[in-house]
């Protein structure tokens, strides 16, 4: 099975469909990962099959509950789940932010190189960003509550927290400060990735 058929079947059995080219730009966006991680050090993961799985389609299960004009990424690393988001959303604003200068310095990079007129890549602590997001989004930055501290001034007025966790985190939930509703927090199944998978969907009461 050819990498282009991997992703394809992993998106036909998450019920996606993508745009035209954005699963060839999508495996171009996983092979300059796999390129800059030998210098840069943006992922544990080495198999380009397991990044197709781990990277691509883990970052594309959220999907179905990105609705709004732009999205903030929190501590995004190698642009996770930022730019799978943005390639296959053209219309979405999507700011990536890290406080690691070599991680912006490649999601600019790779923006440029893909074309993504949708990204901007910010080298910051979140915590000094300015601006309001429909939707912020996580994958393995911060527990919940800190999480929703660091980030709640760039919340925009009936914003989204959207965060990726693996398993249901019981105790983070508890954990949330009372003005915290905890809207849904949904299963996530992505072929070929066997660990559990919860996206926390929060807003401001």
């Amino acid at each position: 099975m050819s990498d282009l058929q991997q992703l394809q079947a992993g998106l036909d059995a998450m019920g996606l469909e993508l745009p035209a080219g954005a699963a060839e730009k999508l495996l171009a966006y996983r092979d300059m990962l796999l390129k800059w991680n030998r210098t840069y050090n943006l992922t544990a993961l080495k198999d380009p099959a397991q990044a197709i799985s781990h990277h691509l389609l883990d970052s594309l299960a959220i999907l179905p509950w990105v609705n709004g004009a732009n999205l903030l990424d929190v501590g995004s690393g190698g642009g996770l789940p930022g730019i799978p988001l943005a390639i296959v959303r053209p219309e979405l604003q999507v700011t990536l932010v890290d406080a690691v200068q070599k991680k912006a310095t490649f999601q600019r990079q790779a923006a440029i190189e893909l074309g993504l007129a949708n990204v901007q890549a910010r080298h910051a602590r979140v915590e000094e960003l300015q601006g309001a997001y429909a939707m912020i989004t996580s994958r393995a930055f911060a527990e919940l509550a800190d999480f929703v501290r660091l980030t709640r001034h760039l919340l925009a007025p009936g914003g989204c927290w959207l965060a990726m966790k693996g398993q249901r985190p019981e105790a983070e939930l508890a954990a949330l400060p009372a003005d915290i509703r905890i809207q849904a927090v949904e299963p996530l199944g992505v072929p070929g990735l066997e660990a559990e998978r919860h996206l926390v969907m929060l807003r401001l009461d």
